[in-house]
């Protein structure tokens, strides 16, 4: 951001350049960038910075804590309505903190267990509503991350189709951090095993949710549907390492 151009400026310039980056990214693997969604991670920005990103034509937003998501909900409430716009939930997924979430949101990234699962689904019936979902997979196998194993997600679908009160619609990861080669690995493991799935079950699974900030043309490049963008999308400052 230069010293003359404000922060809605940067934000129209920077989507833009992150839709040449998709484009690019889509073409080198043969794809249609129509296919691929974005979703402004909005979790360290506050509210002024949803609007500028609204004017500038983003769509989707996510939170990963409920109590910011409730926060974000009620100052945009009319904005986001004007807009069409909404709210994905990406973080860790309390029980408790459920009736924060259902009905509030477009899409659950973080089911990261068959309890959550059933959970959710409780408490969407009890709102009388349906939640789509997506299944938090730890390809990467690192501890620090949560998550079902693969094995543990493939074992699982079949139960959780059964469950009413959510739709399961694909699967979601994150790869290691400033390791290309890693996170290249990790998301190619994401699309085999959603293909494996859709085979087993004939469930579509049509969102993969990887790629970020730093990895998102990688993940492009091996298959996501989705890609969930903070720094690169709010920060001015912010040079995404993986850019090309």
């Amino acid at each position: 951001m230069t010293t003359t151009e404000s922060y809605e400026q940067f934000s129209v310039r920077r989507r833009e350049e992150i839709l040449e980056r998709i484009c690019s990214a889509a073409q080198r693997a043969g794809r249609d960038p129509q296919d691929i969604s974005l979703v402004a991670v909005s979790k360290t920005v506050g509210a002024d910075q949803v609007r500028a990103a609204l004017q500038a034509g983003w769509r989707h937003f996510a939170e990963n804590r409920p109590q910011e998501l409730k926060k974000k909900l009620s100052e945009l409430s009319d904005e986001l309505a004007a807009a069409q716009a909404s709210f994905d939930m990406i973080g860790n997924l309390q029980t408790n903190k459920i009736n924060l979430v259902v009905g509030k949101v477009r899409l659950i990234h973080s089911i990261s267990s068959e309890h959550l699962a059933q959970a959710v689904a409780s408490r969407s019936q009890v709102h009388e509503v349906v939640s789509r979902v997506l299944l938090e997979v730890n390809v990467s196998g690192e501890e620090s991350k949560s998550g079902f194993t693969p094995q543990e997600a493939f074992d699982a679908l079949p139960r959780l189709m059964e469950l009413e009160g959510i739709s399961v619609e694909g699967l979601m990861t994150m790869a290691p951090a400033h390791n290309p080669d890693a996170a290249r690995r990790t998301f190619s493991g994401l699309r085999e095993l959603a293909e494996r799935m859709r085979d087993a079950t004939g469930l579509e699974l049509a969102t993969l949710s990887c790629g970020m900030s730093d990895d998102f043309e990688i993940a492009i490049e091996e298959g996501s549907t989705l890609v969930r963008l903070g720094r690169v999308a709010f920060d001015p400052g912010y040079q995404s390492l993986g850019k090309q």
